[in-house]
């Protein structure tokens, strides 16, 4: 069984984005909601449910909620990851954030 976590860092401003709301579903027919949590001071969550099996999952972040707390100007209110988990080790999935980008890679 596989786990998730993320992270979200502010390029713009330098820092950890604190305060984002993230989602994790798993993708089949529909979008199952498996977690939700915010970023922390560090901007991680790391508290998502483990045991993920193989499959399609989904963490959607909710970035005018972000940008309204940080009195920011953001070109995508949110944004969305899709993955697929193959093997039974943790994913991370940091997202980097600008006002007018954003980036995601799988880490470690």
């Amino acid at each position: 069984m596989s786990s998730v976590s993320t992270h979200v860092l502010d390029t713009a401003l330098g820092r950890p984005a604190q305060g984002v709301p993230v989602r994790l579903s798993r993708i089949t027919d529909e979008a199952v909601v498996l977690g939700t949590g915010t970023t922390d001071a560090d901007g991680r969550v790391t508290d998502f449910e483990g045991g993920l099996e193989a499959g399609t999952y989904q963490l959607w972040f909710d970035i005018a909620a972000y940008a309204t707390a940080t009195g920011q100007s953001i070109f995508f209110p949110e944004v969305t990851v899709t993955f697929t988990i193959t093997d039974e080790r943790h994913h991370h999935v940091p997202l980097l954030l600008s006002p007018f980008a954003y980036s995601t890679y799988r880490g470690s």
